[in-house]
């Protein structure tokens, strides 16, 4: 590790503390050059799949779009936002899980489907109905009696 005052690149490490969510580690170093100190923080670099689009452009996953699509699909439904966040987090961990460097838009559609699903049904016909781009009253009827 370089020293931020001096860049002398020898430094010492004297206290390595880790975060209470066990995410991030801190260490407290001192520079053997100018003994001054200082404070890096480590946590692991993951990198969720690229979104393949149906055009097949890619685009970076971002959880905010995530997060604004059930939301929207949410709106105005008994669900908190600690739910929210869970849903979320359930889907990054799928993606994570994977492995894959690429997932198809359809499959994280299909992602998000289930975990609305899960926490509302209302929320997930409003989705799959966007989602699904049904045409008629007999489509809404068949997801209605998969529920």
């Amino acid at each position: 590790m370089r020293c931020p005052f001096c860049s002398h690149t020898e430094t010492q490490v004297s206290e390595t503390r880790e975060s209470d969510e066990g995410d991030v580690v801190r260490r407290r170093r001192r520079c053997l050059s100018c003994d001054k100190r200082f404070t890096t923080y480590e946590r692991a670099d993951i990198a969720l799949p690229s979104v393949v689009k149906k055009d097949g452009r890619r685009a970076d996953f971002d959880p905010a779009k995530l997060r604004a699509s059930m939301q929207l699909a949410l709106r105005k439904r008994p669900v908190s936002v600690e739910q929210i966040d869970a849903a979320i987090n359930r889907i990054e961990e799928k993606l994570l899980a994977s492995g894959a460097r690429e997932i198809a838009s359809t499959r994280l559609g299909e992602l998000v489907m289930r975990e609305l699903k899960r926490i509302d049904k209302v929320a997930y016909v409003r989705f799959a109905s966007v989602y699904r781009s049904f045409e008629d009253v007999d489509e809404f009827r068949q997801l209605i009696r998969e529920i």
